[in-house]
């Protein structure tokens, strides 16, 4: 059997994904990026073919994305991570929607992308000037709060009151900003579902630059947060859709274009 892999080097975090000869995602893993991207690429990749009991030498062909991208040297090639976010949101979505439009929030910036009906990507918009709208604002946001990240979601169903309005598009001053509201007796409730529908806008002043088609996906980390999923549903009045296992929608296109790669240079041999 023969396996394929793709290697999402993001700012904040790296993303390993395998397939197989059926294009089938086989396993993945996901890890911190930290100081070396390389050293901890490699370290991802052998991590997670030791806990599937896979060969090295049974990968036929690798394909990296992302920030880090051209860092790993070992890949056969690699590509923008906008290519392999659409070719992984067609076929994590495959056989529930067909998707036109793409939502990514990662750890340091977001994009929006418009597909045709190929799955061709035909236009996208990305913001990376500032981290209000990302993953690391979050992580920020749920520190000051004294919470976990993972519990922002719960914390915004609780909110009663209206969502007090962030109004900072800069991710210092609105860090600022919380810490005042804090100060003047406002709940944390509140304030995280605050903190995500300020994000659910700029979110959506995003996917109106590239036209706001449906079905619409969601990937990245920050979709892992239902409070905010239900923030952007509620200012975009759409449903969103969120894969399984969004965080590594991107290496999963990557893996599939390794494959369609390999297949293609297999056929012309």
């Amino acid at each position: 059997m023969k396996y394929f892999v793709g290697i999402d080097i993001g700012s904040t975090a790296i993303k390993v994904a395998l397939v197989d000869e059926n294009k089938q995602l086989t396993g993945h893993r996901i890890s911190a990026s930290g100081s070396m991207f390389y050293k901890y690429a490699k370290q991802s990749l052998k991590e997670m073919l030791d806990q599937l009991g896979i060969d090295e030498k049974d990968i036929a062909y690798t394909v990296s994305t992302g920030y880090g991208r051209k860092l790993f040297k070992e890949a056969d090639e690699n590509i923008s991570e906008i290519t392999a976010n659409a070719m992984g949101a067609v076929a994590a979505a495959e056989g529930e929607c067909e998707i036109k439009t793409i939502i990514n929030i990662g750890g340091q910036d977001s994009k929006a992308i418009s597909l045709d009906n190929e799955g061709n990507v035909v236009n996208f918009a990305m913001n990376d000037r500032c981290a209000a709208g990302t993953g690391k604002f979050l992580d920020v946001v749920a520190m000051n709060l004294e919470l976990e990240v993972d519990e922002l979601g719960e914390y915004h169903f609780k909110s009663e009151g209206t969502p007090l309005a962030i109004n900072s598009t800069c991710a210092v001053f609105a860090e600022s900003e919380i810490i005042g509201l804090l100060g003047n007796d406002h709940s944390v409730e509140d304030i995280v579902a605050g903190v995500h529908y300020s994000i659910a806008k700029r979110i959506i002043k995003l996917v109106k630059r590239v036209g706001i088609k449906e079905s619409i996906y969601f990937d990245g980390g920050p979709a892992l947060n239902s409070g905010l999923v239900q923030a952007i549903e509620n200012e975009l009045g759409k449903e969103l859709f969120i894969p399984r296992f969004p965080q590594v929608t991107t290496a999963y296109g990557a893996a599939i274009l390794a494959h369609e790669a390999y297949a293609y240079e297999d056929s012309t041999e």
